[in-house]
C-alpha cells in the first residue's frame, strides 16, 4: 500500500539511507526485524531516529526472515526483515524461498557492496538478487538515491497484490550515502504486472451449474482464502448453501471453525481418511485457493479419478497446473466467493438440486469408522498426541498456534481446534525445520494481546531457538511447548515404515545415555526464559497451566515423549490415495465403485 501522509516536507534533500526510512514510514510499516552489518550500516543510522518503526534485532538473519513470515500470516499486513550484505543476505534465502512456496507477503531489505565494486569479489558481496530470482515475486537492485521512493512503493504494492510473495529489494553502498531529494508519494513503473479483474460470470454461472448437479460434491479449501482475506461469514454462507463437505489444505485449517459440522479436515499425506476419501470418491471438488500439491495428490493420475474440477486462483499458472480445470476461473477469491455464492442461489432457484443426502450420509459414516485417533506406545512415556490436546483444552479460543515441521506438526494439524482466521501459522510448501520460534515471535510482536504458542519438535527448535534472547530482551513473551522424542521424528518414521527399522542418523541423543542433551529447561533459564520439564501424563495440565499464568517473559516446556509414536493416517509417497492406512492399518478404506 502507498499512501500520501500529507506531511509539507514531502521534498526535500536527505541521503538514500534517510530516504529508505522516510519511505518505510510512509507506506505504514511500524515493525521490522533485521541485523546491521557494514552494507546495511548507512540505513541503520537514521533507523535510530525513527519515531514510528520498531526494530527487532535478531540473533540469526534467518530468524529475522520467519519473524516477518510469522508477522505477515498474522496480520495479513507485509512482513519486514533487513540483512547485510554477503552471508547476512545468504542468511535469509531459506525464509524468502519458505515465503514463496507459502505466498507469504514480505520484503526483504538487504544491503550491497558500492556499485563500483559489483563482480569484483568485493569484501561480502554475494549476487542476492540473482539467487534468490526462482522464488521471489521480483528482487531490485537499487545503485541510485533517486531510484529508493519508488522501488521500495513498487516491493510493497508486489509483495501485496495479487498471489502475495516475497519482494527483495537490494540496496549499494552508495545508493544509501548518496543525496537524493526525497518525494512522496513516487511514481511506480511495473510493466507487465497487471492484477485479474472481476471473475468471468459465465465461469461463474458454468460453475453453479456444476454444484446444482453435482451427486457427491467436495469443497477443496486452500491457504489462497488466507492470503485473500476472504471473511469468514462469506465462506461459510457458500458452504452452507451449498451443503456439501469440505477439506482444508494444511494453511487452511483456520479458515472456518474447526467444529463446523461440514469440515473433514485435512487431505492428503497425512490427512483424515474422510478428507482422503471423500475427495476420491467426489463427482465434483470445487478448489478455492489450493493448487493440487503432491502431498495432498498422492500419485496424480489416480487421485479423484471421478471427479470435474472447479479450479478458483488468483494466479493464473496454478490452474491446471498438476490437475486439469474443467471450469477454470482466474480472480481474487474475495470477489469470487460472494459471486458464486450469488450464482448458487439463483441456479438452486431455477431448478431442483441433484440429491446430496445419501452422500452426506455416506461421508459422515466414514468419519464415524475412521476417526484421527493414536495407540499409544509401550514404553510407558507421554503420547505426544496427547499432549497437544491437553494444550489446546487449556488455551484461550484467540490463540495464535505457531508449529515447527515434522511429526508435531501433523499432530498438530489434527488435534489443534481453531475459531478464526490467522491463528495458525506453519510452514509447508517448502516444510522448513527452525520455522518455528522466528516466526511466533513475529506473530508475537504483531498481535501482542492474542497468546501464542509454538508446538515444536526438539530437532526444529535447535535451529533456531537462539531467538529466545531476542524475545526476552524485547518482551514478546512466546509460548513453546517441545514434544521432544530425541529423534528426528518424521525421518525416523519413514525409517521404521520403508528402511526396516534402520535408524540412520536420527537419533539426537546417540551416546548420551539418559541424559538431556541439551537441556531445554536450562537452556530456557540460560537465555531468560522460564524453563520447564513435563515427563509424566499426570502432571500435563499443571505444567501448562504454570505456563500460561506466565506473561512477563518467555516460556519453554520440554515434554519427554515416546520416539516410537508415529502420524496415522499416512499414504505413503508416490503411492495413490486409495492406499491410505489408518491408525488400525486398514486400507483402502473406500472400495471403488
Amino acid at each position: 500500500m502507498v499512501r500520501d501522509s500529507g506531511s509539507p516536507d514531502q521534498n526535500q534533500q536527505m541521503t538514500g539511507a534517510q530516504a529508505l526510512v522516510r519511505s518505510l514510514e510512509e507506506i505504514g510499516v511500524t515493525d521490522i526485524f533485521g541485523m546491521p552489518g557494514g552494507a546495511i550500516l548507512p540505513f541503520y543510522d537514521p533507523l535510530l531516529a525513527s519515531e514510528k518503526i520498531r526494530h527487532v534485532l535478531v540473533r540469526h538473519e534467518q530468524g529475522a526472515g520467519h519473524a516477518a513470515e510469522g508477522y505477515a500470516m498474522a496480520t495479513g499486513r507485509v512482513g519486514v526483515c533487513v540483512a547485510t550484505s554477503g552471508p547476512g543476505a545468504t542468511n535469509l534465502v531459506t525464509a524468502i524461498g519458505d515465503a514463496h512456496m507459502d505466498s507469504v507477503p514480505m520484503v526483504a531489505i538487504t544491503g550491497q557492496v558500492g556499485s563500483t565494486a559489483i563482480g569484483t569479489d568485493a569484501f561480502q558481496e554475494a549476487d542476492i538478487v540473482g539467487s534468490t530470482m526462482p522464488f521471489v515475486k521480483h528482487s531490485f537492485l537499487v545503485t541510485s538515491p533517486d531510484e529508493v521512493p519508488s522501488r521500495v512503493a513498487e516491493a510493497f504494492h508486489l509483495a501485496s497484490t495479487g498471489r502475495p510473495g516475497p519482494v527483495l529489494i537490494d540496496f549499494t553502498k552508495d545508493a544509501q550515502v548518496g543525496e537524493t531529494e526525497f518525494h512522496w508519494p513516487p511514481r511506480m513503473d511495473l510493466p507487465g504486472y497487471s492484477l485479474p479483474g472481476k471473475p468471468n460470470q459465465r465461469r461463474i454461472a458454468q460453475a453453479a451449474e456444476a454444484i446444482a448437479s453435482a451427486e457427491r460434491p467436495v469443497f477443496y479449501l486452500g491457504g489462497g482464502l488466507s492470503r485473500a482475506g476472504v471473511p469468514v461469514e462469506q465462506l461459510n454462507e457458500l458452504v452452507q448453501l451449498v451443503g456439501a463437505p469440505f477439506t482444508t489444505t494444511l494453511t487452511a485449517l483456520d479458515v472456518l471453525p474447526t467444529d463446523h459440522p461440514l469440515n473433514l479436515g485435512m487431505p492428503g499425506m497425512h490427512g483424515t481418511v474422510a478428507a482422503v476419501g471423500a475427495l476420491q470418491r467426489a463427482d465434483l471438488i470445487i478448489t478455492l485457493g489450493a493448487r493440487f500439491d503432491d502431498r495432498v495428490t498422492g500419485k496424480p493420475d489416480t487421485f479423484a479419478r471421478h471427479a470435474a474440477v472447479i479450479h478458483v486462483d488468483i494466479d493464473p499458472a496454478e490452474i491446471s497446473k498438476i490437475r486439469t480445470a474443467d471450469i477454470p476461473i482466474v480472480g481474487d477469491l474475495k470477489d469470487v466467493v460472494p459471486a458464486l455464492t450469488a450464482a448458487c442461489r439463483e441456479q438452486f432457484a431455477v431448478e431442483p438440486r441433484a440429491e446430496i443426502d445419501q452422500w452426506l450420509t455416506e461421508v459422515a459414516h466414514i468419519r464415524v469408522t475412521y476417526p484421527t485417533d493414536w495407540t499409544d506406545t509401550d514404553d510407558g512415556l507421554l503420547q505426544p498426541q496427547e499432549v497437544i490436546t491437553h494444550l489446546d483444552k487449556a488455551a484461550d479460543k484467540d490463540t495464535i498456534w505457531v508449529t515447527g515441521v515434522g511429526q508435531h506438526q501433523m499432530w498438530a494439524a489434527h488435534y489443534l481446534h481453531f475459531n478464526q482466521p490467522r491463528s495458525w501459522l506453519t510452514s509447508a510448501g517448502a516444510g522448513t525445520m527452525g520455522y518455528g520460534v522466528p516466526a511466533a515471535m513475529g506473530a508475537k510482536e504483531a498481535c501482542p494481546d492474542r497468546p501464542v504458542w509454538l508446538i515444536d519438535g526438539d530437532g526444529c527448535f535447535q535451529m533456531t531457538n537462539q531467538e529466545l534472547a531476542t524475545c526476552t530482551l524485547n518482551n514478546i513473551p512466546i509460548k513453546v511447548a517441545i514434544i521432544n522424542n530425541s529423534s528426528l521424528g518424521m525421518v525416523r518414521q519413514w525409517q521404521n515404515l520403508f528402511y526396516g527399522e534402520r535408524y540412520s542418523n536420527t537419533d539426537l541423543h546417540t551416546g548420551a545415555g539418559t541424559e538431556h542433551i541439551p537441556d531445554f529447561a536450562k537452556l530456557a533459564e540460560a537465555y531468560g526464559a522460564v524453563g520447564l520439564r513435563c515427563e509424566r501424563l499426570e502432571d500435563v495440565d499443571d505444567v501448562i497451566a504454570q505456563a500460561n499464568a506466565i506473561n512477563d517473559r518467555p516460556v519453554v516446556i520440554d515434554f519427554i515423549v515416546s520416539a516410537d509414536a508415529q502420524v496415522w493416517p499416512m499414504v505413503a509417497a508416490g503411492v495413490s490415495n486409495d492406499e491410505i492406512q489408518h491408525a488400525r492399518g486398514m486400507s483402502p478404506v473406500w472400495e471403488e465403485e
